[in-house]
């Protein structure tokens, strides 16, 4: 029986999805295993119920990555936290050095590449928690794979055993610095 996967990128750069497509030929080995049923890559907007392996990118930076990964926790089965800053929190925790407000200030206002000019959105963009965060903060994670981006390789690997309901081994040497 196929199991249903999603994935979805919060707070980073998308990096890891990219990583994940570097999969290439593989993607090819592990579809049939599977139904897509929630990415960037497929449309759907609301995290669909009775998802069995959710693949989650980036950390929780604001209210809306807040209230995405409670829901997805809550319809996963198996939570995987993809690469550093799902693990940890890595470059996007880097703004809790600032705060919220002082990093939109420096971003919109004081920027060299900017005119000084800028003023801060205030509508249609979601509100900045105090602290970015890794996924563990704020739900159970089952599964962790690190790498700023996670080498291909070991994200094949991960998920290849997820679908076939056999226990993650990360390979020593597997994993990228971030």
């Amino acid at each position: 029986m196929k199991k249903r996967v999603a994935t979805v990128w919060l707070g980073g750069c998308s990096g890891c999805h990219m990583s994940l497509l570097d999969i290439d030929e593989g993607l090819l080995e592990i579809a049939p295993l599977m139904d897509l049923v929630k990415s960037p890559l497929v449309d759907g907007k609301e995290f669909p119920e009775n998802v069995d392996v959710a693949v989650v990118e980036g950390c929780v930076s604001t209210d809306q990555d807040r209230e995405q990964i409670l829901k997805i926790r809550e319809r996963s089965k198996v939570l995987v936290a993809l690469g550093d800053c799902a693990v940890t929190g890595n470059v996007t925790a880097l703004r809790n050095l600032l705060g919220p407000a002082a990093m939109l200030d420096q971003a919109y206002r004081k920027a060299p590449t900017n005119d000084g000019q800028g003023t801060v959105p205030s509508v249609e963009i979601p509100t900045l928690l105090p602290q970015a965060s890794p996924l563990s903060r704020h739900v159970k994670v089952d599964v962790y794979v690190p790498g700023c981006p996670p080498p291909a390789d070991l994200i094949f690997t991960a998920l290849k055993a997820l679908l076939e309901g056999r226990p993650l081994e990360i390979p020593a040497g597997a994993l990228k610095n971030g």
